[in-house]
């Protein structure tokens, strides 16, 4: 089956089918928060081949993350709609092509963290890996209704990555990035799983909607929705950014809640995809705010 696939005319290139492997616009956003955080570790403008280096290193040890969660995932994805299309899912790579692709991604980025950014960086990106790859994919997804809440941790670690190669070590300001995201994920994953909800229940995965319902699900979207919006302060009380940020924080978050507020109270699957696709904007939109806060502020409130 895998061989007639590959070799059909009408299956993308094999090139095309590797790079589908690394989920693309996660990445992308993966290593934008990384960036995000290297810069905001930085008073000035960092050095930019240690942001290229680390940023590359990051991204090949995140695409092997995705290659392998693809590999693991392959039948799961094969009965979902959203994932069917996934080239392990169709049989057009073989799991020792996937795996071997996820392991030479892996020890590339590692090397090029190693060599070029810090033992520290390194150390934490391959923790990160496995922590998404193995503990979330293999063991909490399968197992429990909140995976998505206790693997958010591996999710939430880009900006500690990035503000790890350029200080060499992890302070207060990086946590605080990190419970942004980590409050984030939930609220966004739950907003997909909502939309998606028979996707996952063909799937077998013990998602929230599926195990406690859509009511409950979305209440738990409110929660963390408000949770979230308390987090987002956390930079302008550490003294990480100034009223630049406070205002964007406070217009993106109450956005978020009145989302979060409508789909609790009417639920509608338009309203979800809605809510989902906000909640990306919304992650962008609030690091991008804190970055331009970390250059404009000296200058506007010196």
């Amino acid at each position: 089956m895998a061989q007639t696939l590959a070799s059909s005319p009408l299956a993308p290139p094999r090139w095309a089918q590797f790079y589908a492997l690394t989920k693309p616009r996660v990445v992308r956003l993966i290593v934008f928060c990384a960036v995000i955080g290297m810069l905001l570790a930085e008073r000035g403008l960092p050095d930019p081949v240690l942001v290229a280096a680390a940023a590359f290193g990051i991204w090949l040890i995140a695409a092997a993350a995705a290659a392998f969660n693809c590999l693991v995932e392959q039948h799961i994805d094969a009965r979902m709609a959203r994932t069917a299309w996934r080239p392990t899912a169709r049989g057009e790579l073989t799991q020792r092509q996937a795996l071997l692709f996820s392991a030479l991604l892996c020890s590339a980025g590692a090397a090029v963290l190693l060599l070029w950014t810090n033992p520290l960086t390194m150390w934490l990106t391959l923790a990160t890996f496995v922590g998404y790859a193995v503990i979330y994919t293999v063991v909490l997804k399968p197992l429990t209704p909140q995976n998505i809440v206790i693997g958010g941790a591996s999710g939430a670690m880009p900006p500690v990555l990035g503000w790890a190669a350029m200080r060499g070590e992890v302070g207060p300001e990086a946590l605080a990035l990190f419970l942004i995201i980590f409050l984030w994920t939930p609220p966004h994953f739950w907003a997909l799983a909502l939309y998606r909800t028979d996707d996952y229940r063909k799937s077998g995965l013990p998602m929230l909607p599926v195990t406690h319902g859509s009511a409950f699900t979305r209440l738990q979207v409110l929660l963390y929705t408000l949770v979230l919006f308390a987090a987002t302060l956390l930079p302008f009380v550490l003294g990480m950014s100034r009223w630049i940020y406070l205002a964007a924080a406070l217009v993106l978050g109450l956005i978020f809640v009145v989302y979060a507020v409508q789909l609790w109270r009417d639920y509608s699957d338009r309203l979800a995809m809605r809510t989902f696709r906000w909640s990306i904007l919304y992650l962008m939109l609030l690091f991008a705010a804190l970055l331009i806060d970390h250059y404009l502020s000296p200058w506007l409130f010196a």
